[in-house]
């Protein structure tokens, strides 16, 4: 551990801190806010929500994946597995325990082994906004939120904007062969409005701070298109389509993704008033289809093993199809309703060959293993009791449907296996809700809030059909998850200074472990090690802040923290796969045209872990040690239109691996590491140009 950074650690804990300075001109004595050119972090800007500009450069490296852009917000963390597509963790819960919405639709990966997380399928400058809830503190996007709601967002067109188009494009290019390009077309004329966006991101292997190459290249690209029709009663119906593909290497495993395939549709209609009772309407349907293959030859050396002897494919896909319809609703006592219904269907298949050269995979017919239909009901709502106090609240039921359509298992050192469960069916009705007291301060002292949430989480298909169970192959009927959570905070914004701080408590009934290396009866008397799912009892608790401080002569100033604790409270030791306590500190000028600022991160050691027990996306490996990372950046907006970014990530070419990470996997041609390596030192530019 650095010895520096149990002083910063202190200072941390005595004081609240966090990101990011607005700044003021010399020539005025107001504050004038200037949109950051690059963003290194985010806080609340309302109670338990945070909201990211997609078009900004980020660092480290621009975002080139949804859970890359994730990472710059306290209480965020990220699985890495190789150059892209990690998972991302808020407050030391992953998976479906937090929910992805891409344009209103909640998507899923196809992976059993978690190599296409939603994430993986997200290019973040292809959407205007990220927007965060933390907590379960809204009922209105899709069940089973128990750590949050993450929803990437696109602008929609109103009847207000002048007619004529614009266009904006990016190019980001970087150490270990890093490029990426991408842009955004929009047309408006009369009624009728076209959207047509389009990106691509490759790069080679990266390097650690040690100068080993990492098994980490990428490459994916992306191009979407919508057209719409403004309505004069302020409605609007909108056709979108989007289709998507790429390859990853990964570090930590025996096979790569050598295809990401996602093809998406939607249609919505949306009403949008400005006076009567009903202020808002939106009805929409969405087809989402992936298709993903990951093999052991396409990007790395074959090499036979015990496991594959054979070049060796597996081919898993996902259909997701649903929709949902919510309306507004607002009266002049201050009280405002939001009632709404969704509905999905998952239906998962796979195919897989075992030599691909005797037997190719695309010659096999699909298998059905999983269907899993949800509905769900809710409401949420907010009223004004005075002028500073508000309640807000929210109620949701869900309905869940789950098929096992598996007949055989496949099992490690034995072969298929019957299913135990094979043809079963099970179905559950499940609560939500919250409540939440917001206040504003008199004389500008912002707000505080306190809220407590109630979560049921049916389990999803990496718990129910790619794991086992403590006594039988199938974890089908692993019971669903029950969450208890409060969640407080305050938010202030000053002239000079604005500060944030959060704290959450949360209660598990039946959490969902999952535990790798689990003894089982296995060939001839021995034991063989499985996966399995299991129900726990467990509790976390943690706090987040942001402290911001700026000067009339542009300077600034800023730090974030964030620390979780967990328990498993059934086994008496720690929760696995919770991140260490964490925070930056950052110094910079920000002008009209030229800002810059130098950006350490500080991440503590982390010595309560649960080896082999955590999530579907991870176990703990063990203790891990912290490090401190420094990085630095400048800009220059040369006008309206151009804006160049420059930076260096890890600027002392730093050798460390984050806590949360995925172990390094055998891959030939590469040292095998404990955990996968986290890029040494990288320098970056960007061009931003906007029509």
């Amino acid at each position: 551990m650095l010895k520096s950074f149990h002083v910063v650690k202190r200072l941390l804990l005595i004081v609240p801190c966090g990101l990011y300075a607005d700044v003021t001109s010399s020539e005025h004595s107001e504050i004038i806010d200037l949109r950051p050119v690059v963003v290194t972090s985010a806080s609340e800007q309302m109670p338990l929500v945070v909201e990211l500009d997609m078009r900004a450069a980020i660092q480290p490296i621009p975002a080139q994946d949804g859970a890359d852009i994730l990472k710059h917000v306290p209480g965020f963390a990220v699985i890495r597995k190789g150059g892209i597509d990690g998972d991302p963790v808020l407050r030391g819960a992953a998976g479906s325990r937090l929910s992805i919405s891409v344009d209103g639709e909640s998507i899923l990966g196809g992976c059993g082994q978690r190599m296409d997380p939603p994430t993986a399928y997200v290019f973040p400058s292809s959407f205007d906004r990220v927007v965060i809830t933390k907590g379960p503190q809204t009922v209105r996007f899709g069940p089973g939120n128990t750590a949050g709601v993450v929803r990437f967002e696109r602008d929609l067109p109103s009847a207000g904007e002048a007619p004529g188009w614009s266009a904006d494009a990016y190019a980001t290019a970087g150490s270990f062969g890093r490029l990426d390009l991408g842009g955004t077309f929009q047309w408006k004329q009369d009624s009728l409005t076209a959207r047509v966006v389009g990106s691509r991101a490759s790069s080679d292997d990266y390097e650690t701070g040690t100068g080993e190459s990492v098994h980490s290249s990428y490459e994916r690209w992306n191009a979407g298109a919508a057209v719409g029709w403004l309505f004069h009663d302020g409605g609007f119906l909108e056709l979108t389509a989007n289709t998507s593909d790429g390859e990853a290497a990964y570090a930590d495993r025996m096979m790569d993704g050598s295809k990401f395939a996602r093809d998406n549709m939607g249609l919505r209609y949306a009403l949008s008033r400005d006076e009567g009772i009903l202020r808002a309407a939106e009805a929409r349907l969405y087809y989402n289809y992936v298709d993903h293959v990951m093999d052991n030859y396409s990007l790395r050396t074959f090499t036979p093993s015990m496991m594959m002897l054979r070049p060796t494919v597996s081919n898993p896909d996902r259909l997701t199809y649903g929709g949902k319809f919510e309306m507004d609703a607002e009266w002049n006592s201050g009280l405002g309703m939001t009632l709404g219904f969704d509905y999905q269907v998952n239906e998962h298949s796979v195919r897989s060959s075992s030599d691909q050269e005797v037997m190719p995979y695309e010659r096999k017919a699909r298998i059905d293993d999983a269907n899993v239909e949800q509905w769900g009901l809710y409401a949420e709502s907010s009223l004004l009791l005075t002028e500073r106090l508000r309640w807000v609240w929210g109620v949701r039921v869900d309905g869940f449907s789950a098929e096992d359509q598996r007949d055989k298992i496949s099992v490690m050192m034995l072969g298929e296996r019957d299913n135990p469960t094979s043809g079963a069916n099970r179905s559950e009705t499940l609560p939500s809700g919250f409540l939440r007291l917001e206040h504003s301060l008199s004389e500008g002292w912002g707000q505080w809030y306190a809220g407590v949430g109630y979560v049921s989480r049916f389990p999803d298909y990496w718990e129910l059909f790619s794991k086992e169970s403590r006594d039988s192959l199938s974890a089908f009927e692993t019971d669903p998850e029950h969450i208890l959570q409060v969640d407080v905070g305050w938010i202030v914004e000053r002239d000079f200074w604005s500060l944030s701080v959060s704290g959450f408590a949360a209660s598990y009934e039946d959490y969902i472990l999952i535990e790798s290396g689990f003894a089982k009866p296995g060939m001839m008397g021995n034991s063989r090690m499985a996966v399995i799912s299991r129900n726990i009892e467990a509790s976390t608790h943690g706090l987040e802040s942001s402290l911001r401080l700026r000067w009339e002569n542009g300077l600034f100033s800023a730090a974030t923290l964030a620390w979780v604790r967990g328990e498993n409270e059934s086994d008496g030791h720690a929760l696995a796969q919770i991140p260490p306590l964490e925070g930056t500190l950052e110094v910079g000028y920000r002008g009209a045209r030229v800002s810059g600022a130098v950006l350490v991160r500080l991440v503590d050691e982390q010595n309560r872990i649960a080896v082999n027990q955590g999530n579907i996306v991870g176990q703990d490996i063990g203790p891990s040690d912290g490090f401190a990372v420094a990085s630095l950046h400048a800009s220059y907006r040369l006008g309206s239109g151009i804006t160049l970014a420059a930076g260096v990530d890890n600027l002392f070419d730093k050798d460390y691996a984050e806590h949360l990470s995925r172990a390094g996997g055998n891959v030939a041609g590469y040292v095998q590491t404990t955990r996968v390596s986290e890029p040494g030192r990288v320098v970056w530019v960007r061009a931003e140009l906007n029509f």
